[in-house]
């Protein structure tokens, strides 16, 4: 009974592993508001995160990433185009 403790306690599941890159990533984006860095580079960094955070969670916690290419194409698009009208309202602002 000891022995499968111990395996049960070094096996980091696949979810908990994502949960705490979104964690590391999310503290990622905190600290960069709080420094109150800026400038494009920033922002299009702040985006991607934002992006891998959007196909981390669609992939994982929401089952995508075992089901046909379509579904996972279809949040992708939505997660680019999202990030993408951010984007462009960002850099429409600096003109």
């Amino acid at each position: 009974m000891n022995n499968i403790e111990n395996q049960r306690s070094q096996f980091i599941r696949p979810c908990t592993r994502v949960w705490l890159g979104l964690l590391a990533l999310t503290s990622i984006t905190y600290s960069i508001g709080r420094m109150e860095l800026g400038g494009t580079q920033i922002v299009m960094l702040v985006l991607i995160i934002t992006f891998i955070k959007g196909e981390m969670v669609a992939g994982f916690f929401m089952g995508l990433r075992r089901t046909s290419l379509l579904w996972r194409a279809i949040m992708a698009s939505w997660l680019l185009i999202v990030g993408g009208g951010i984007a462009i309202a960002y850099l429409t602002g600096l003109k």
